[in-house]
């Protein structure tokens, strides 16, 4: 059976924020539906490096593959390998960098488009790098935000992320000295590598949501306990992989500030089992951790896009 390769710069000419929003909400849904399968993320490692594998099915989307990736001093690869769902072989590899970060964007996006006001029309985000950028891009799309705050550690970079997002997304894009200047938005997003809490919960006020997406590691938080104090829906991903990997929950849990009962999976909260946003003083909080189903269910309709545009080569498995 042939198997169809594609680049990073391929996956790139199909890849749009839409398709990415579209794919994860569907992914979200047929997990709602037991129609999806998604095991926590796997991880082993040597003396220089880490492999994590994110296996993933979802029959009812023809999908059936998993995301690997290795981690080492001189940074991170990607790639989705596709499998067909009722024959078995592989279909396709696809480098998958870009489709990473666009799934991780579109899986804040429609924590927002559900859980935040209708009216939010400021963003905050704390985050300078590719994550940064993909929540951006998808908040823009769920809701009207006029203006939007950027807070990171290096003030030039900052200010040349602000001027390329202010570009991308035509939205008023203003980078700030202080992280209490990007935590006083109506939506606001954590996409940083810290390992200490970045937002304070002294700084949430009421309607607020917030996408909680950088640490994947028990050891890293971006937040206080006083943001889950503040916060009224604490929803997340997976709830089997935050106890394996929210290092945001530590503190709240062992504290008792958080059960793991008041902790909602998002995908049933999405399709209105439980009740989400009730008040418009809520504070609500997505905490993404990110999925191979999202994965894999973006990557087929990248790999349907590529062969319509006659894009990629194919190998021989």
């Amino acid at each position: 059976m042939p198997v169809l390769y594609l680049t990073e710069a391929e996956v790139a000419r199909v890849l749009t924020m839409d398709l990415a929003l579209e794919t994860t909400a569907a992914a979200f849904r047929k997990m709602a539906l037991e129609e999806a399968v998604n095991p926590p993320r796997q991880r082993v490692q040597t003396d220089h490096a880490v492999l994590h594998v994110l296996p993933a099915a979802a029959k009812t989307l023809g999908a059936l593959g998993y995301k690997a990736y290795t981690t080492t001093k001189q940074g991170a690869k990607f790639h989705v390998t596709l499998f067909d769902p009722k024959e078995g072989g592989i279909t396709a590899i696809l480098e998958a960098d870009l489709l990473g970060q666009f799934r991780t964007g579109a899986a804040s996006g429609v924590a927002t488009k559900k859980l935040a006001r209708a009216n939010a029309s400021t963003l905050g985000v704390f985050g300078t790098g590719k994550q940064a950028r993909t929540q951006l891009l998808a908040v823009c799309k769920v809701r009207p935000i006029n203006t939007a705050f950027v807070y990171g550690r290096d003030a030039e970079r900052r200010k040349a992320f602000a001027q390329q997002m202010a570009s991308e997304t035509g939205v008023e894009v203003i980078p700030v000295e202080k992280p209490e200047e990007a935590a006083k938005c109506d939506i606001v997003c954590t996409a940083t590598n810290a390992r200490e809490p970045v937002l304070l919960g002294e700084w949430v006020s009421p309607g607020q949501h917030l996408n909680v997406i950088g640490s994947n590691f028990l050891g890293k938080t971006e937040t206080d306990v006083e943001v889950f104090r503040r916060t009224q829906v604490v929803s997340v991903d997976s709830k089997e992989q935050a106890k394996l990997e929210a290092g945001d929950f530590v503190e709240p849990i062992k504290t008792g500030v958080l059960q793991w009962t008041d902790v909602f999976e998002f995908a049933p909260l999405l399709v209105g089992r439980y009740p989400g946003r009730e008040t418009p003083d809520d504070v609500t909080m997505f905490k993404s951790l990110g999925l191979g189903v999202e994965d894999i269910a973006l990557a087929v309709k990248v790999v349907e896009l590529a062969k319509q545009q006659g894009l990629g080569r194919e190998i021989l498995s």
